[in-house]
């Protein structure tokens, strides 16, 4: 009755406190009246500023529907460099959102509901990850007009990711054991991936910032982003018999980001 069962066995573990930044800048060219394609450049610092994070190339369209309904399409090309290989890592994103406003006096008030895939290029452990990451973004944004050109803003925004691995394990509290009494795995640890079908909430983000409209055509954008992160990570070996750590972790991540825009 002691003998370790078949569970999610998982560890947490809570990270440090990390701070970075982030700048950016963009052009939107109106095409027609409500359809604009736009083009945007963004270079991150991590680790509280001691080591770089990522280039990301942005490139996509928008509509405006209605006065209150706004749609759009995005091709992202992530650069994140890993400092263990020293080496990019390319990843291909393109998500696909819907905007709804509220126009209340000289408030706005936005819903903007984002689902993305972000898929892995070259080679990468298949009982780690997917090849294609699937994740729902919801964010609610408050905006306030009356300042002319100084406009404020808040968001918050919550993150789901919905094929992350399942795992069944058999674990002790020290180690990852053999599973009694199954004789598919007789001659391996204690482990299965189930499969890439979770969800859960990974990502808790909420922003303070501003807009600065220089004049017609130049903006400027200044914020501080502060994001609550838990990631289950699964650490295993390239060829699926070994379950080093299945661990949930989770911390906090702080950002503060300059963005220029050019619009004509």
């Amino acid at each position: 009755m002691l003998l370790p069962m078949t569970v999610i066995a998982q560890t947490e573990e809570k990270l440090d406190a990390e701070f970075g930044g982030r700048l950016s800048a963009g052009i939107d060219k109106k095409i027609v009246k409500g359809l604009h394609v736009f083009v945007e450049e963004e270079f991150r610092m991590d680790d509280n500023f001691r080591s770089f994070g990522r280039f990301q190339t942005t490139l996509g369209l928008s509509y405006k529907v209605h006065n209150n309904i706004k749609l759009g399409v995005v091709y992202a090309l992530i650069n994140p460099y890993d400092s263990d290989d020293k080496a990019f890592k390319f990843r291909h994103r393109i998500y696909a959102d819907i905007t709804g406003t509220l126009h209340l006096g000289q408030w706005n008030i936005s819903l903007k509901e984002r689902f993305q895939m972000t898929h892995r290029s070259g080679d990468f452990n298949v009982y780690q990850n997917p090849a294609n990451s699937l994740t729902l973004k919801s964010r609610f944004t408050f905006k306030y007009k009356g300042f002319g050109r100084f406009v404020p803003y808040a968001f918050v925004e919550i993150r789901s990711y919905h094929n992350a691995p399942v795992v069944s394990a058999a674990y002790d509290g020290s180690g990852y054991l053999p599973i009694p009494d199954s004789a598919q795995i007789s001659d391996t640890p204690g482990w299965f991936l189930q499969g890439f079908k979770g969800a859960y909430i990974n990502r808790v983000r909420s922003s303070l910032g501003f807009d600065v409209k220089l004049s017609k055509q130049h903006t400027l954008n200044v914020y501080f982003l502060a994001d609550y992160v838990r990631d289950k990570v699964l650490d295993a070996n390239a060829e699926g018999t070994k379950l080093k750590s299945y661990t949930k972790q989770t911390g906090f991540v702080g950002s503060v980001g300059v963005g220029y825009e050019f619009s004509f």
